[in-house]
């Protein structure tokens, strides 16, 4: 059975130029892992992921490969790749082209299906900011070079989604609407396409690579090099309090980078991030001669036509060695005064976001404060859900909460002008926003942290502390150290090459 029916797309024909089409198989056993051994090579191919079954956060996974487009911007020039065909556009304001863009073709919402059925998946980096704000100097890409480009989309019209609470795999392609007469034909043509591709898929013999035995409980390895020495990055704690003391802000939030010579093949280092430190937003993006890996942890913004959420994560403390330890850190957590004081600020923040683009009075924080453990790190977590206003697009609400605070500081503007100042170069996809822009209007972005970026054989990985009037600048330190452990553990595991195991 193929949702929609012929029927019903003779309906939608009506008002939809693009009809997503999709056949729905289902399984306990397949895995999109599995799945994406058995895509061809392709040097665009996405899988999302997530960490656990069944939650809000965490229902459905998407993969494929060879969009039908590829628009990336760089300094306000847009390209649009389309079958080895490049298209050139100069625009003062591309965010706002890529807001019309994306709704030009906008697909219809089907009940009990998953939100993302095609449309643009990829990043927008923390440096575009610069187009939402263009009077600010609150990015370097106009002094030094730009190392990423200002967003890279992958346009998307065939793909696989599973459902985990239903046990279900959705393939799904799209039928374009160009001429009425030719639709059943075309129908025809769509859902012999699905059968085949369905066939294929699951005669393939490609069996998935053994990782071998991960150990994840091994000493660990010195951290590689990074932007900055730590007596720097101490420096510049101590530079953004005085700003704090002196009422220039209230909070900052400000990064280090750390660079791997010789990085291993990014889908295996993708394999063992996902099995040592599991997030709600796992990704693996190659998109061209970069490729983007990560499991974040933290939503920036998720949006339909009615409703937006944000979820501000603040405050955190290393994971403990032993279930006392754990549990006396947990405390310490939730007790810590700065901590608390950190976190609410950023709740504030985002609560003040949702309301420049809500329906007034339906602000509401759901969740407040909540302790997530990861893999070598713990936060606290809080969720804060509005109506969108009727008369703006979720798109809207995207630039009305972008960067979020978390990664950034209040008031914003000024934080960004501090990390202009203080970092040693732009952010680049660090900080940003990596997820799905769909056709039928419904946004889901995670905050690009805990995010690895390959690119000529180098991985980069940027970790933050937030900067209040009392930070101690060695904690801060620490504490960008013990946010990127996890990526750096994984590619230090994909580096060995102990037969039959990977030690590290």
């Amino acid at each position: 059975m193929f949702t929609p029916s012929l029927d019903q797309v003779l309906d939608l024909t009506r008002t939809y130029s693009s009809i997503p089409i999709c056949k729905t198989v289902y399984s306990d056993t397949v895995t999109p892992m599995m799945l994406l051994e058995r895509l061809p090579n392709s040097p665009y191919t996405f899988l999302l992921e997530s960490a656990e079954d069944g939650k809000k956060e965490s229902r459905y996974s998407y993969l494929g490969t060879d969009p039908f487009q590829i628009i990336r911007c760089l300094h306000g020039l847009i390209t649009i790749t389309e079958s080895s065909c490049n298209e050139k556009i100069k625009s003062n304001e591309p965010l706002k082209w890529l807001s019309e863009w994306l709704r030009k073709d906008q697909t219809p919402v089907y009940e009990n299906m998953p939100p993302f059925l095609g449309g643009a998946l990829g990043y927008l980096n923390y440096d575009s900011v610069r187009y939402i704000y263009p009077n600010e100097k609150i990015t370097q890409v106009n002094q030094m070079p730009a190392e990423s480009d200002d967003f890279h989309f992958m346009m998307i019209n065939r793909l696989m989604v599973f459902d985990h609470v239903k046990k279900a795999i959705h393939f799904v392609v799209h039928l374009n609407v160009e001429n009425v007469d030719s639709i059943e034909q075309d129908y025809s043509r769509m859902t012999e396409e699905l059968e085949n591709w369905i066939s294929e898929i699951f005669k393939s013999k490609t069996e998935i690579t053994s990782l071998g035995l991960i150990d994840n409980e091994v000493e660990e390895k010195s951290m590689p090099p990074a932007n900055l020495e730590p007596e720097q990055f101490m420096k510049n704690v101590e530079i953004a309090k005085e700003a704090i003391l002196a009422g220039d802000l209230t909070q900052v939030v400000l990064s280090q980078r750390f660079k791997v010579e010789q990085a291993s093949d990014p889908l295996r280092v993708y394999r063992i991030l996902r099995v040592i430190n599991p997030s709600p937003y796992m990704f693996y993006l190659r998109m061209g001669e970069e490729t983007l890996v990560g499991t974040s942890p933290e939503l920036l913004l998720r949006a339909n036509r009615s409703k937006i959420e944000v979820r501000p994560i603040a405050g955190s403390r290393p994971r403990g060695k032993t279930l006392k330890d754990e549990k006396d850190l947990v405390e310490d957590l939730l007790q810590d005064p700065k901590e608390r004081a950190e976190h609410m600020m950023l709740v504030d923040l985002g609560r003040n976001d949702l309301e420049r683009i809500a329906k007034a009075g339906t602000v509401e924080v759901t969740s407040l404060m909540k302790v997530e453990k990861y893999s070598h790190i713990m936060h606290l977590v809080s969720h804060i859900q509005a109506e969108l206003h009727p008369e703006l697009q979720p798109i809207d609400a995207l630039m009305a909460c972008f960067p979020a605070g978390t990664v950034s500081g209040a008031p914003r503007i000024r934080a960004m002008e501090m990390i202009s100042e203080l970092e040693p170069g732009p952010r680049g996809v660090y900080a940003g926003a990596i997820g799905c822009f769909s056709f039928s209007g419904s946004i889901d972005t995670c905050i690009a942290i805990r995010t690895i970026v390959f690119r000529d054989g180098c991985a980069t990985i940027q970790a933050g502390a937030g900067i209040v009037a009392d930070s101690h600048p060695e904690n801060e330190y620490w504490e960008t150290v013990n946010k990127a452990k996890g990526m750096i553990r994984a590619l230090h595991l994909a580096s060995e090459e102990m037969e039959g195991a990977v030690k590290g």
